[in-house]
């Protein structure tokens, strides 16, 4: 059996859900760390619009990695926690992911287990770019880092991007959809700010811990995006 990953974006409308989200990002890990085949979470938040640090309220995330997607589709489908979460959004995406390639880490580890090499993508891209941002680094960063992005927003083939993360300001990651593995080379290599933010980086040092992963989106089922 092949790991697949999965990542549950919720969108919550009215105020006592928004509340109730927010508790969630504490009082969900007790339900999750006795997960059948669930070997690695994280409860997101999400930023504003535009690479902005503050937080969007409506909008949380729950990625997983699991042993099979018999396993996701089980507690997806069955679990009271999901339930319940399914019952407070108003929109929700449930995105399944196959790793492709995964460099560096995150909470010590790597936790995305890529196929093997002979696969052959056929589906859309997803790219999760995450970072602990050195407490030192922080204004620096943040001085910096949403100008360099500005770029990612027009880029050709980019279908949806957020910003999540495990702690505002600084457990940060950046989630991106892509149409083809061409336009996510585009920006990647060709895009001016996108190579002068990656040599900046490199030069400052900003970050203590760091991870890039890139999958296809081999399913999805929702009414958030329009994949």
């Amino acid at each position: 059996m092949n790991q697949i990953t999965t990542l549950s974006i919720f969108k919550y409308q009215s105020l006592s859900s928004k509340i109730w989200a927010f508790g969630m990002m504490q009082f969900a890990h007790s339900a999750l760390q006795k997960t059948k085949g669930c070997e690695f979470y994280k409860l997101l938040g999400s930023g504003k619009d535009n690479f902005n640090p503050f937080p969007d309220w409506s909008v949380y995330a729950l990625l997983q990695t699991w042993q099979s997607e018999a396993d996701a589709q089980k507690y997806i489908t069955e679990s009271k926690l999901f339930k319940k979460y399914f019952a407070h959004a108003e929109q929700h995406q449930i995105l399944y992911l196959n790793s492709i390639q995964a460099r560096g880490e995150w909470s010590g580890k790597n936790p995305f287990v890529p196929v093997d090499s002979n696969y052959e993508v056929t589906g859309k891209l997803a790219v999760i770019t995450r970072a602990s941002i050195k407490l030192s680094k922080l204004r620096t960063f943040w001085k910096f880092v949403p100008t360099s992005q500005k770029p990612l927003l027009k880029a050709k083939g980019l279908i949806y991007t957020k910003g999540f993360g495990e702690v505002p300001f600084t457990e940060m990651a950046t989630f991106s959809i892509w149409n083809s593995k061409e336009d996510l080379h585009e920006f990647a290599y060709r895009s001016k700010e996108h190579v002068a933010a990656i040599k900046k980086t490199r030069k400052i040092d900003w970050y203590k811990e760091e991870l890039f992963s890139r999958f296809e989106i081999y399913k999805s089922e929702g009414d958030l995006l329009n994949l």
